[in-house]
């Protein structure tokens, strides 16, 4: 793995997840999951999110309908608090899973409005609170 994409993705994961999301990953990283942890920064963050060939909010699109598609549930709420960050907009969110719900399956799509909700009401008591 290089640096540069390693330090690259840490930027990106930062700018896209938030640092206190990071942070806290961060402190949790263990000798075990270490070696993953770098490979996601390096792979998924230093190239995949890095790259400026789509815009952010695309690419936040695109991951959610893949992770709702491929019944990734577990990612979907990082995923849509990074829409903050992104640009995405609830909108944009809907049209990616009624793809899915197309393309991969109502149940699937169904599912992952369902956590989308709970997520965009978790960051408005969030964001009231504050």
């Amino acid at each position: 793995m290089s640096d540069l994409r390693y330090e690259m993705g840490m930027a990106t994961r930062r700018r896209v997840l938030g640092d206190a999301h990071v942070d806290k990953a961060e402190a949790g990283k263990t000798e075990l999951d270490a070696p993953f942890q770098d490979l996601i920064t390096a792979s998924a963050w230093g190239t995949v999110w890095s790259s400026s060939e789509i815009t952010p909010r695309e690419r936040s699109m695109l991951t959610l309908a893949l992770l709702a598609a491929l019944g990734n549930f577990e990612e979907i709420p990082m995923h849509i608090r990074a829409t903050t960050r992104t640009g995405a907009s609830k909108r944009d969110v809907m049209e990616a899973f009624q793809h899915v719900a197309i393309y991969a399956g109502a149940p699937r799509a169904n599912h992952a409005i369902k956590l989308a909700k709970q997520t965009y009401s978790e960051i408005e008591i969030e964001v009231a609170a504050k």
